[in-house]
């Protein structure tokens, strides 16, 4: 086989390690466990197709790390079953078409910069969660994040349960369309109840919908079944109005890469409509600091030059390219003498080179198309 091969192997289960990680300490961990065990595939062909490659010893101790934390996310999961208050049908719901996760671990403290983010969401829905009193008029039951992926959408999302210490119900809007047709108008009036439910007595209530053009796009063609789940799910939206139920603190998040895609009913229903752009210089440099604090960095390493370094590249570019720039050095360490001791401090020279060999996954023209759909539909 191919050394090309092999890197690309390679670089396809640190991809998905990454976003294990990420969705991991998002409190996401159905996706988590998705993302490991998809990791856990990538490196076991690796072992099988490359039997004397230096690197197996190492990613056969990752594979035991990835497995061991797949059992406690199961049996995060299953507790968090049993406190929502799921029977069988609420288990099904919860594996299937939607998750619960009663404490997400994450408030705006965990997430770098996205000032002008986080105050449109403040007075969306945090403000209102607190003193529902001082809102006679209502408040917006819908948000639409928008922007590049790997900006961290659905981070933002997470950190608005977190904040208002609410619970958090992950929608795949493509789970929704794909896997339940026929039966999907049944299933979104569930999730509404479900929520509906759990707001008893001012719990907060966050909906959080990935990939929301695939359920409110425009198509040249559609089938009866999409249509009725999309009506469906607008009736539901409507139903959240807060002069009808005061006490009802259930919020409607959706996230989308593709915002030109939505339907314009859908638009009108998510009263804030908020860009999540490229991150900012701060943000960059908060997030070097995060994914490298746990690695030894060489003196010549100056985040703050990385930082400026990566502008145009996403969240996920950033993380992507520490993990590499670490890999080189464990690379070395195998190659050198056989993996003993400990890798060498990770120097500016290797975060140079693998920036040398990656270019931002968004490019600027892509940008642009971005912020002009913000400049006609922008609503903070």
């Amino acid at each position: 086989m191919s050394s090309t091969s092999l890197t690309y192997l390679e670089g396809l289960a640190r991809n998905y390690a990454v976003r294990a990680v990420m969705s991991d300490r998002e409190g996401n961990y159905a996706d988590a466990i998705n993302y490991y065990r998809r990791a856990i595939e990538v490196l076991e062909k690796i072992l099988q197709l490359y039997p004397d490659h230096s690197l197996n010893s190492i990613y056969k101790q990752w594979i035991g790390e990835y497995r061991r934390r797949i059992s406690e996310l199961d049996g995060l999961l299953g507790k968090v079953r049993i406190s929502t208050g799921g029977g069988s049908e609420s288990s099904e719901d919860l594996d299937g078409f939607f998750k619960v996760v009663e404490k997400t671990g994450v408030t705006f403290a965990n997430v770098a910069d996205m000032e002008s983010v986080k105050e449109a969401v403040k007075e969306s829905i945090v403000f209102p969660s607190k003193r529902p009193d001082l809102f006679p008029l209502g408040w917006p039951k819908g948000i639409l994040l928008f922007g590049p992926p790997g900006c961290g959408k659905t981070y933002v999302a997470a950190a608005i349960a977190g904040e208002i210490d609410g619970y958090f119900i992950s929608v795949d809007a493509a789970n929704i369309m794909s896997k339940w047709l026929g039966e999907a108008e049944k299933r979104v009036s569930k999730l509404f109840t479900k929520a509906r439910e759990l707001a008893k007595n001012g719990n907060p209530v966050i909906i959080f919908i990935d990939e929301v053009d695939s359920l409110f796009g425009t198509f040249e063609t559609e089938i009866g079944g999409e249509v009725r789940v999309r009506n469906q799910f607008l009736k539901e939206m409507d139903g959240l109005d807060s002069k009808m139920d005061p006490r009802q603190l259930v919020f409607v998040v959706a996230a989308t890469n593709k915002p030109w895609r939505l339907d314009e009913a859908f638009i009108r229903r998510f009263q804030k409509r908020i860009y999540v752009p490229l991150p900012s210089k701060e943000a960059r440099l908060a997030i070097l600091k995060m994914y490298s604090k746990s690695l030894k960095l060489d003196p010549s390493v100056d985040l703050e030059k990385l930082s400026e370094m990566l502008d145009g590249y996403t969240s996920s570019d950033i993380v992507d390219i520490v993990a590499a720039a670490h890999m080189r050095t464990v690379r070395e360490l195998f190659e050198g003498v056989g993996g003993k001791g400990e890798p060498r401090p990770i120097r500016m020279e290797d975060f140079a080179e693998v920036i040398k060999h990656r270019k931002p996954s968004v490019n600027r023209e892509m940008i642009k198309v971005y912020e002009m759909w913000y400049e006609k539909y922008k609503a903070l």
